[in-house]
């Protein structure tokens, strides 16, 4: 069945429904092009909400980010981030695949549409004007019949007359004849145009308009097919970015079975405990027997220790200290005093980590530089040694400047009572750095700030690095003692601060060295590894 055996007198509802098509077309590509827009929105407000709710550099929610629960809300952001983006390849996609091809394929079709039709008016309009030729020479023939007929009855009428004379009847015979002989002219002329026509009209109705037909037929056709496509690219579009969206929600049901509450207690307990012992109770001031007022707070620190909660608070030393009291900022300062004296350990070792990494980054620009020298000594046209001489200069400077600072820091932190770690410390810098410090404590003895000292006067820092030195080789023969016992790992612990070592839940390691205070203890492994570990994080029997 095809449209033009079938539908051949149908013109007007074969025109209504091919425009119906292109319209459906249309319609379909507006409704595409809205959908991309609600995407794009759509992704554009995700990722304002994720702008929104990342913390900003510096702030203090980015200091947070080391508890699993801020750290998992960030991975959560992310993975909406990366949502967002997917939602906006949808609508990039829809809007190449779909609307884009839609639209130029139909132009293609209204230009073929309007061709067809223009060929179907053509062919009727030349039909059409075959039977006004046809038309024509029928209403002429039928005029000259009737007007040989007159002249047929007019010549008989005068042959009959017997007042007429015989010139009258030869001329109304010849005017009878010449009229029947043009109405016999225009009679095989309607004929010829009634044969034409025939023919025309059998070629416009069984050949040229089924074939018009057809093509529109087929063009129709094309257009369905191409809008089922469409259809099909609709899903097919979202369903490519499924397995990545996917993997988005995946991650953020990661985050959330990341989350670790008792990691994130234990992160905060080593991130602020002070290492103050609890106040002690109040002496009784006995104003009755006029002695002195006695020290209420004595409990809470003596001469030479680190300063309390009281100091460093700045409140009266007759006067409690208040656990939820409202606390005045204290005065910074460099040697990190202000700060308990857990978390001045920290800080201390911290900074010492931090000179100690620029301090190998001068002594590895002094070998370079000393090497350049020695290559442009020995090859002059590779360049002039004498133009190194002001940066290994500075190189030598910086140096001086970092070991300095490192031997004021290092003697900060074995006043701060963390010795274990220094000497840990101690142990990863550079070569030029010890020696300088040993050349120091002979020769030229510095302060804890970094200055030189008067010749022949006592430095408090040469007491303390000699106490560090014995320290050191107590350490090491320590090192070569039986453990005291045995600790068995409650959580996994990634060691990735200096000094420290690893270990997974679960796992027996031997105790070397107990815990001094500071919350750490100090383990070795059967493999002859040691380090430090949180002591909360590990159940420990020590032998008798």
């Amino acid at each position: 069945m095809d449209w033009g055996t079938d539908l051949w007198d149908q013109y007007d509802i074969i025109d209504k429904h091919t425009q119906s098509g292109l319209e459906l077309v249309e319609k379909y590509v507006k409704f595409v092009k809205e959908r991309t827009e609600i995407e794009q929105n759509y992704a554009k407000q995700l990722r304002n909400l994720t702008k929104k709710y990342n913390p900003k550099r510096g702030c203090k929610e980015e200091q947070e980010c080391r508890f699993s629960n801020h750290q998992s809300f960030l991975d959560i952001l992310n993975e909406m981030n990366d949502y967002a983006g997917q939602r906006e390849l949808i609508a990039e996609n829809m809007m190449m695949n779909i609307c884009i091809e839609l639209t130029k394929y139909l132009q293609e079709l209204k230009m073929e549409r309007k061709t067809h039709l223009s060929e179907a008016k053509k062919a009727q309009q030349s039909l059409e004007c075959t039977y006004k030729q046809l038309d024509s020479s029928k209403k002429r023939f039928e005029r000259e019949w009737r007007e040989a007929d007159k002249a047929a009855q007019y010549a008989e009428k005068t042959d009959q007359d017997i007042n007429a004379t015989k010139a009258d009847v030869e001329k109304a015979k010849q005017q009878a004849n010449m009229r029947t002989h043009i109405a016999e002219e225009c009679k095989n002329d309607y004929a010829a145009q009634l044969q034409k026509y025939n023919q025309e009209q059998s070629q416009f109705y069984f050949s040229d308009v089924p074939l018009i037909f057809n093509k529109l037929q087929d063009m129709d056709e094309r257009r369905v097919r191409k809008l089922a496509q469409g259809y099909v690219l609709f899903s097919d579009t979202e369903r490519h970015v499924m397995p990545i969206i996917g993997k988005c929600l995946e991650g953020v049901t990661k985050a959330g079975t990341n989350v670790n509450e008792r990691n994130d207690s234990i992160a905060l307990i080593e991130q602020y405990k002070s290492g103050f012992e609890r106040p002690g109770d109040l002496d009784f001031e006995d104003y009755s027997q006029g002695i002195n007022r006695a020290s209420s707070d004595s409990s809470l620190g003596t001469l030479g220790t680190p300063k309390g909660p009281l100091e460093l608070l700045g409140k009266n030393r007759s006067k409690p200290f208040w656990l939820f009291s409202k606390k005045s900022k204290p005065t910074v300062t460099e040697d990190f005093g202000h700060l308990p004296p857990e978390q001045r350990r920290k800080r201390l070792q911290q900074k010492l980590d931090d000179i100690g990494k620029e301090l190998q980054k001068e002594v590895d620009q002094s070998e370079a530089l000393e090497k350049m020298k020695d290559v442009y000594e020995k090859n002059p046209q590779m360049g002039d040694p004498a133009s190194l001489s002001p940066q290994i200069n500075q190189t030598a400077q910086n140096m001086e400047r970092l070991r300095g600072e490192l031997n004021k820091y290092e003697s900060w932190l074995t006043e701060a009572g963390r010795r274990g770690d220094s000497m840990l410390r101690r142990d990863t810098l550079p070569e030029d750095a010890l020696s300088y410090r040993s050349h120091s404590n002979n020769n030229e003895p510095y302060s804890p700030d970094g200055t030189h000292s008067e010749e022949g006067t006592p430095d408090p820092s040469q007491a303390i690095y000699a106490e560090f030195d014995d320290d050191f080789e107590e350490q090491e023969e320590e090192e070569l003692a039986a453990p005291i016992g045995q600790c068995t790992a409650m959580y996994n612990f990634p060691g990735a601060s200096e000094g420290t070592i690893t270990m997974q839940e679960g796992e027996v390691l031997s105790v070397v060295e107990e815990d001094k205070g500071d919350g750490w203890t100090r383990v070795r492994r059967a493999n002859g590894n040691e380090g430090y570990i949180p002591t909360s994080y590990v159940s420990i029997s020590i032998s008798k």
